[in-house]
């Protein structure tokens, strides 16, 4: 009986310290992702997840520099039609089938024909794909294409195992990064689990990493101070002091590269037929009637900064032409009056059912009613929102973009004709013509010339217009070592680890 009683001792023991050993990150996100399928997501927590699941051939630094991920290097031809990439050798997809070039073919081909790709646009440059040998191949382009290796850098240059094309593979997603899917309950929590046959598994210190939606910043960090979260992403502004000032939490952030806007709907089906999808003087007054920094104030405690263009003003591509202006109510309820509406015009805006987002509109409601603007809020699960917008369901949206290393990531996608992200089917044969010159050239003087003319254009039309430029905030357990906020808004696990 003793000898019994030992061995089950011994058995509690080694399964207690089998416990404390096994490290599952669990994070908040803001919103639920869209699809797990780097072809169909549009949302900015689904780019989160992808990188614990899904490997691109080219990664990027805090710094912003592309380094080799599943390819290991890469040259551009003189001409520019040509990108010629070593893969690494030895990777496995989690199904363990093989990476090599055979599967980039496979997987650009795929971006470039699956019927509901956002990912056309990004690759559209890209005219075949050359196998070389099973770890080189060749792009070759219709066109040089300056931006190409910042977007294989993102979602186009994600890896799936050709081996899982052929069901829903956003259900059971199989890529080749440190962590693999588990499960996933919409709206609740997306659980992966380590890669066991990772290439850089000795990077990787968690057993597993879990996903947890949670909308309301108040809750994701209740849940934090609680100890249920790891770690909160888009940790609220006005909830800074409390992380800073709580020694069981630490506070990290990075100058985010996108921003947070209105996009209109100017001519996607039927909502497209309002006052403001057609009238681009309401679309100036409501610009007009926003004063961006009383926002950035107010919701964000200063912690963001105010835009009025698709880059920030650090970007050696901003305009100085183009400025944040003054709110103007005056002119702005002049534009109203000449749009044909003296006593005031109607404005749907749908907007995330997220607080911070919620605030901003209702900021912006009460400075549009000064200028005779009505504006009626609809708020929706973020995913909702982002399907309604591409059905042509809106007529504007208080939406934004995490925003791209290269210029073009912020702008081609969501103003040229069908693009992937033109939700409002904004159509202008100059901007296609001058973001397409802006693409295929590398200099970096003739890019710039090329889209400070596009501003002027679209300053006049604003099928969309800019409010901020956002910070990633985020709150941590004192528990997590290795974490680094980064410009992208990407969370890397490479040398994450967790404390017991």
């Amino acid at each position: 009986m003793k000898f019994r009683n030992t061995l089950l001792m011994s058995a509690l023991l080694c399964t207690v310290a089998m416990a404390a050993q096994s490290q599952t990150l669990k994070i908040g996100l803001e919103s639920d992702p869209d699809a797990l399928d780097p072809d169909r997501s549009r949302t900015f927590v689904g780019r989160i997840v992808f990188t614990s699941l899904c490997d691109k051939l080219i990664d990027v630094t805090p710094d912003l520099k592309l380094v080799p991920q599943l390819a290991t290097s890469w040259s551009v031809s003189e001409d520019g039609l040509t990108v010629s990439m070593t893969l690494r050798e030895g990777v496995k997809f989690h199904d363990g089938s093989p990476f090599d070039a055979a599967a980039v073919k496979a997987n650009i081909e795929r971006s470039k024909t699956l019927e509901d790709s956002v990912r056309k646009s990004e690759l559209s440059s890209v005219e075949s794909v050359e196998i070389v040998s099973p770890t080189e191949i060749k792009l070759h382009l219709s066109v040089p294409d300056a931006p190409l290796l910042a977007q294989l850098a993102d979602r186009s240059g994600m890896m799936l195992a050709p081996s899982a094309f052929g069901g829903d593979f956003s259900a059971n997603p199989v890529c080749s990064g440190p962590f693999k899917f588990k499960s996933r309950v919409s709206q609740d929590k997306i659980e992966l689990v380590k890669f066991a046959d990772y290439w850089n598994a000795d990077a990787i210190k968690l057993d597993g990493v879990t996903f947890l939606p949670i909308p309301d910043s108040t809750v994701r960090l209740a849940n934090l101070q609680s100890g249920d979260l790891d770690v909160i992403n888009r940790l609220g502004a006005t909830d800074v002091p409390a992380v800073k000032s709580n020694d069981a939490l630490a506070f990290a952030s990075a100058t985010g590269l996108g921003y947070q806007g209105i996009t209109f709907n100017t001519g996607n089906g039927v909502k497209a037929d309002s006052p403001f999808g057609k009238d681009a003087r309401l679309r100036k007054a409501l610009s007009l009637a926003i004063d961006r920094e009383a926002i950035n104030q107010v919701v964000f405690s200063g912690l963001n900064s105010v835009a009025s263009q698709f880059v920030p003003p650090a970007s050696p591509y901003f305009d100085p032409a183009y400025p944040v202006h003054a709110r103007d109510i005056e002119q702005a309820k002049a534009l109203v009056a000449e749009a044909g509406f003296p006593n005031g015009v109607d404005l749907e805006l749908q907007v995330p059912n997220r607080p911070e987002n919620q605030q901003v509109v209702q900021m912006i409601q009460a400075m549009a009613a000064e200028a005779g603007i009505n504006i009626k809020i609809n708020a929706k699960e973020f995913a909702t929102m982002l399907a309604d917008q591409a059905s042509g369901d809106f007529e504007a949206s208080q939406v934004g973009w995490s925003g791209r290393i290269d210029p073009d990531g912020n702008l081609f996608g969501f103003v040229t004709t069908d693009a992937g992200f033109n939700d409002g089917k904004y159509s202008n044969p100059q901007i296609d013509a001058l973001l397409q010159e802006a693409r295929t050239t590398s200099d970096e003087a003739k890019r710039k010339e090329a889209y400070f003319k596009a501003d002027d254009i679209l300053m006049a039309d604003l099928p969309l217009f800019y409010l901020y430029h956002e910070s990633w905030l985020y709150g941590l357990s004192n528990k997590v070592t290795g974490f680094a906020a980064s410009p992208d808004g990407m969370i890397r696990l490479e040398g994450v680890s967790k404390a017991d």
